[in-house]
């Protein structure tokens, strides 16, 4: 376990939280520098997310006997109960309290795409969102971890290769064609290849622990996402994200051992699926009680923090080591897929 990626986790999750709160409280319109760049580049948080996937993905399952069925099982069962547990109580939350929601609006079959994965126009009309609207990036993970698990269907030094170009064919010929989804013809989704990248690299022993010229790294990263848009998505804030990655990772002895950096990383992917939830719920009782939206926000992250932690322990990892042991007594009567201890 790299210490260093858990961190950066918490960093990005909790980024993305700011941002949305900017959002849902200021529609993008806060005054001040704080505001106006958690408004404007905050989003960067997915990024960094999109590059450490990739090298996770890569550096968990590099040498290892996986069938393309293990593998999807495994990923399913870490990503869907969250997201379908949160999709569903933001449908609930929509037809309860909708008239009260900018943009929002609830539809059954909108829904049921959103419970599959697959990119459909929200009905609120602005865009390829999901229930959740957070779940747009979850599209895209999924069919990374799709097009990476058949990839196990080819020797292992041609692994790389076949994903790199399968991401190519579906971003560059079939999302351009029309024959997938216009959802995937979207440099972002190269990020994961720079998060393999970057696996290739650590594995082989080529990303050298220090301080100065990490923190170096981490300074020209940050002008560069501090004055480049997302107009050029992979370029402006893709490589930038892999440098910050590339960065914690040298910084590792900095960080190793450390327990809170370790739950907070652990809890991340369930302040990215709760906080939006949570500042709905804060948005509508500022506006209802003329609250102060940073009074609000004050109460709205210990909440998240709180709320994602619960998730964590009973949602994610508990029902994981349910199933863990529902496969495994399968196995042992009559054989089948057990879910992998490799935690990935």
């Amino acid at each position: 376990m790299l210490y260093s990626l858990q961190a950066l986790r918490a960093f990005a999750a909790w980024l993305v939280v700011c941002h949305h709160f900017m959002q849902i409280f200021f529609d993008f319109n806060a005054s001040g520098p704080i505001g106006r760049l958690l408004s404007d580049r905050g989003a960067v948080g997915v990024d960094i997310f999109f590059v450490i996937s990739g090298l996770v993905i890569y550096l968990s399952t590099r040498d290892k006997d996986i069938a393309p069925g293990q593998f999807l099982l495994n990923r399913a069962l870490r990503i869907v109960p969250a997201y379908w547990f949160y999709t569903l109580a933001m449908a609930l939350l929509l037809l309860v309290a909708s008239r009260w929601m900018p943009h929002q609006v609830f539809e059954w079959q909108h829904l049921l795409l959103s419970l599959l994965f697959v990119p459909a126009e929200n009905p609120g009309g602005y865009g390829l969102y999901p229930t959740l609207n957070v779940g747009w990036t979850l599209n895209f993970e999924m069919f990374f971890y799709l097009l990476f698990g058949l990839a196990f269907l080819v020797r292992q030094r041609h692994h790389l290769l076949l994903v790199t170009a399968a991401l190519l064919l579906v971003s560059e010929v079939l999302g351009r064609l029309g024959v997938l989804s216009r959802f995937y013809n979207n440099g972002i989704i190269y990020e994961f290849l720079l998060g393999i990248g970057l696996g290739v690299l650590y594995r082989r022993g080529l990303v050298r622990e220090g301080l100065w010229l990490p923190l170096a790294l981490l300074g020209v990263a940050g002008y560069a996402l501090y004055h480049l848009d997302a107009s050029l998505r992979l370029l402006h804030w893709g490589l930038p994200s892999a440098m910050v990655v590339l960065a914690f990772i040298a910084l590792e002895p900095y960080f190793r051992g450390n327990r809170v950096l370790k739950a907070l990383g652990d809890c991340s992917y369930s302040v990215y699926l709760i906080h939006v939830l949570v500042l709905y719920a804060g948005w509508f009782l500022s506006q209802r009680l003329h609250l102060n939206p940073y009074l609000v926000f004050a109460f709205c992250v210990p909440s998240i923090g709180l709320m994602s932690w619960f998730s964590y322990q009973w949602l994610e990892r508990g029902l994981y080591r349910r199933m863990q042991g529902w496969l495994q007594a399968r196995a042992e009567q009559g054989g089948g897929l057990v879910l992998s201890r490799v935690k990935y």
